[in-house]
């Protein structure tokens, strides 16, 4: 009787081993299976391999600057903050003690909320070594016990018409000629005129700044930044200073500033956020703009969009590095595909970055290892929003930045896009050498004192510690935000402020 059990058990334990999906017992003698490296299943690309591309472009992307170069970025800084100051004199429409937020990187790059449509198309390497952005309050609302007006009835989610109608007759008086009248039709009930324009402020700030680069030119002084070129896209005004052997983009756009936080907003403090305990409440709602920048069915002239680009400086401080890397990889790789016809930009994968932050554990973001996992991320969720013609904005989430869409761009950007995804290491090589060549810049010249300066010191010992400090600025602060304060009647000293750091 002994003998059909034996059998049965031999054939179990055949059976056992003829399975596909059978486990191997602990006696069995077959070899370990051999450890293969980390592969992503969609492109077939080794995850260390990504990572090292993603590790070589952020080198190519954040590289380091010398004094000498250091000193010509502060030498175009000081000629533009020198400009906006006769701006303000020209005729007192600016604010005489204004405050200045200072971006790392052009509208281009997606570093405010803005549409880049009616932008010139210029190109790092071949227009301009480096960029920033500049926000010029042409009205600062810092007075809580100042009226202020935001009607959102006739806008799109986000957006808002300014009234100065009860704002004093000096103010009035100044913008009067920058503000539109509301139609029966288009305006609120009742309203009258004084709507603050967006597009009459833009046209009166580029005719300013063109008027005060002109008497530049007219009266040249030594080391004085040459203006390559001074045009107008749109609400920003672009401006490429050559300042020794560096090409300085800056992008100039004129905004209102508020001291506190919208109504709209208010939702969004009321979620946990992963900045939570990192930084304060106050550090993230100390203010916001409005942009010159009108939604896609509204009405031009009287239409602003609400910014929030300093909480977003003060919300970067808290994004992992690997995380920061793998987002602008993931930038570059995704610039060249959707740019024509503009549907989806720089700041649509932005926004998808901070509600990763929101969503994902931060001990995983932490993990620098992981920006290969992040930038494969990134690219599904473009996608996906792509796909479903919807990108949520961080602070306003009701506010869908692709409800402009059309179905058919959405296709074709995904389609565009899923090519990226299907061999992004093929896509990171090439985004790493268009930065090796745009990074190899013009043969160095002198660098001459800014005009301010003067005639040269004998010891040029403060030059140098200036110099050290801005290249600690470049180097070890990307993206952060310089506060400027300006007095017009002496511009030959500085007042700035880097986040919390004061020089």
């Amino acid at each position: 009787m002994a003998a059909p059990a034996l059998n049965n058990r031999a054939g179990s334990v055949s059976s056992l081993g003829n399975s596909p999906t059978a486990t191997p017992g602990p006696t069995s003698n077959k070899l370990p299976l051999p450890s293969y490296p980390e592969i992503d299943f969609r492109s077939g690309a080794r995850i260390d391999e990504l990572n090292r591309l993603i590790s070589e472009f952020s080198k190519h992307e954040q590289r380091e600057y010398d004094d000498q170069r250091a000193l010509e970025i502060h030498t175009a800084k000081d000629f533009i903050f020198s400009m906006l100051g006769m701006v303000q004199k020209l005729d007192q429409k600016l604010p005489v003690a204004n405050e200045y937020l200072l971006l790392s990187g052009g509208v281009r790059e997606g570093v405010v909320d803005m549409d880049v449509d009616e932008l010139v198309a210029y190109v790092r390497g071949a227009d301009y070594d480096m960029d920033f952005t500049l926000l010029v309050p042409a009205l600062k609302l810092h007075d809580r016990n100042q009226p202020v007006t935001l009607d959102m009835r006739q806008s799109a989610l986000g957006h808002t018409w300014l009234s100065l109608r009860l704002f004093d007759e000096g103010t009035i008086n100044r913008w009067k000629e920058c503000c539109v009248g509301a139609e029966p039709e288009a305006g609120p009930e009742g309203a009258t005129g004084h709507f603050f324009s967006p597009t009459r402020v833009s046209e009166w700030f580029h005719e300013a700044v063109g008027s005060v680069l002109q008497e530049l030119r007219h009266r040249p002084q030594r080391g004085m930044p040459r203006v390559e070129k001074a045009e107008r896209g749109g609400a920003v005004t672009s401006i490429v200073l050559a300042a020794g052997g560096s090409r300085v983009l800056y992008d100039v756009v004129p905004v209102v500033s508020f001291k506190g936080w919208p109504a709209v907003a208010q939702a969004w403090l009321m979620e946990n956020h992963f900045w939570d305990g990192k930084i304060t409440e106050e550090e993230v709602i100390g203010g916001f703009y409005l942009l010159p920048a009108c939604s896609a069915a509204g009405r031009r002239e009287a239409e602003w969009r609400l910014s929030f680009a300093r909480s977003e400086v003060q919300l970067k401080k808290c994004i992992p590095s690997g995380l920061m890397q793998a987002y602008q990889a993931c930038k570059a790789l995704a610039a060249k595909l959707l740019v024509r016809p503009e549907a989806v930009g720089p700041y649509h994968l932005r926004s998808l970055m901070l509600w990763a932050c929101d969503r994902l554990p931060p001990a995983y973001l932490a993990q620098e290892g992981n920006s290969a996992h992040f930038l494969l991320g990134l690219l599904d969720d473009l996608q996906h929003c792509l796909v479903n013609r919807a990108c949520p904005n961080y602070f306003i989430p009701q506010r869908n930045m692709l409800a402009h869409l059309s179905e058919a761009a959405a296709v074709l950007h995904a389609r565009r896009l899923s090519s990226v995804r299907s061999d992004p290491a093929e896509h990171l090589r090439g985004a790493i050498e268009h930065a090796r060549t745009a990074s190899r810049l013009p043969p160095e010249q002198p660098c001459l004192p800014s005009p301010q300066d003067g005639p040269p010191a004998a010891d040029p010992a403060p030059d140098d510690r200036l110099a050290k400090k801005l290249q600690q600025l470049v180097t070890e602060n990307p993206g952060k935000s310089i506060s400027v304060f300006i007095n017009p009647d002496d511009v030959t000293r500085p007042h700035f402020r880097i986040d919390d750091k004061f020089f």
